[in-house]
């Protein structure tokens, strides 16, 4: 008898494994291109995961994927004398939630943000004089994470910023992609930059600017604070042709963003968790442009996207560290 239960579980499990099998096998490979395109643009922008599309597809398939998924920039950087530092009356919710304040004197406030698919948090900074690159201390020999970078800096709100060399998973997080300036002065150059984006930083006058140039242009169009990631999502208050899903998957993100009156945006998407599963570049896009961002530039996401708030994590991070934070290079923060 028992010999005939134990049959019949095996059985069971064998039958149900077969089934989940095959339903796989059909969302990847089958005739709806949606699974198979998130999962390519997903895997092939990590640095360390790729194999999770080269295992299964060919070069050909993922090629075709990646040129039907991409974020087209523009070639024009922004212009500064766009950002007047004037405030209008609001025109729409979203433009009503960003500009009613508790307090004149508020430095931020903070917005949930939700959609199909994710769910995140967006800080409103209203005095960008306050929004300053802030980097490790032992900056080109390991990272820091971000509750030790915000307490040495006496922050109210952190986010991550550029991307690092890690290679194999295996980086400490302290040598950022491409050129790092702070307080006018380059403190970290490193060859490997990502692809996409540019410079994005903010100049003497607190405008965020978002441009392709070399670190000499960089320097001398007078940028105070700035770091290179990418890719660009609005320029100039004209956004970025986004193919399909932009190419960079679905996945937990960064973003930061300037308005036309001054006013920046922090944007964090929780993702690969069961409440939020993440946001591709379309999205990132339209929320920044539905709270009137004028320029908006993704950031480092993944693993890398942390939100810290006056003393607290706000979003779910998916780090393998401590509580899920990773030893970083740079944040963008906010101080007093």
């Amino acid at each position: 008898m028992q010999k005939r239960r134990k049959k019949s579980v095996v059985k069971v499990i064998g039958i149900g494994m077969g089934i989940l099998i095959f339903v796989v096998l059909f969302l990847l490979y089958g005739p709806w291109d949606l699974v198979r395109t998130t999962w390519i643009t997903t895997a092939m922008t990590t640095k360390n995961h790729q194999y999770l599309a080269t295992w299964l597809y060919r070069d050909e398939t993922i090629e075709k994927v990646l040129e039907e998924n991409q974020v087209v920039e523009g070639d024009v950087s922004s212009d500064p004398n766009l950002i007047d530092m004037t405030t209008s009356a609001p025109t729409t919710a979203y433009e009503k939630q960003i500009l009613d304040r508790e307090q004149p004197e508020d430095l931020f406030k903070v917005l949930s943000v939700r959609g199909k698919g994710y769910r995140g948090t967006l800080v409103v900074i209203y005095h960008p004089e306050k929004v300053q690159l802030a980097t490790a201390s032992t900056l080109g020999q390991k990272g820091e994470t971000i509750d030790v970078v915000a307490k040495e800096n006496n922050a109210h709100v952190a986010i991550n910023a550029s991307g690092f060399y890690d290679p194999d998973t295996k980086g400490n997080g302290g040598i950022p992609h491409g050129t790092v300036i702070k307080n006018g002065q380059v403190v970290s150059t490193y060859p490997e930059a990502p692809v996409g984006g540019g410079f994005i930083g903010f100049t003497w006058d607190h405008k965020l600017v978002l441009g392709k140039m070399s670190v000499e242009e960089a320097l001398e169009l007078g940028y105070r604070d700035a770091i290179e990631f990418g890719p660009f999502l609005i320029v100039n208050g004209q956004p970025s042709f986004i193919k399909g899903n932009g190419g960079w998957g679905i996945a937990p993100r960064t973003a930061i963003g300037q308005r036309k009156d001054g006013i920046v945006l922090f944007l964090v998407i929780d993702g690969r968790t069961v409440s939020s599963i993440g946001a591709d570049m379309l999205d990132l896009t339209k929320i920044m442009e539905r709270y009137g961002a004028y320029n908006a530039a993704n950031l480092d996401g993944g693993s890398s996207t942390e939100l810290w708030i006056d003393g607290k994590i706000v979003n779910t991070p998916v780090g393998n560290g401590k509580n899920g934070l990773r030893a970083m290079p740079t944040f963008w923060i906010v101080t007093d």
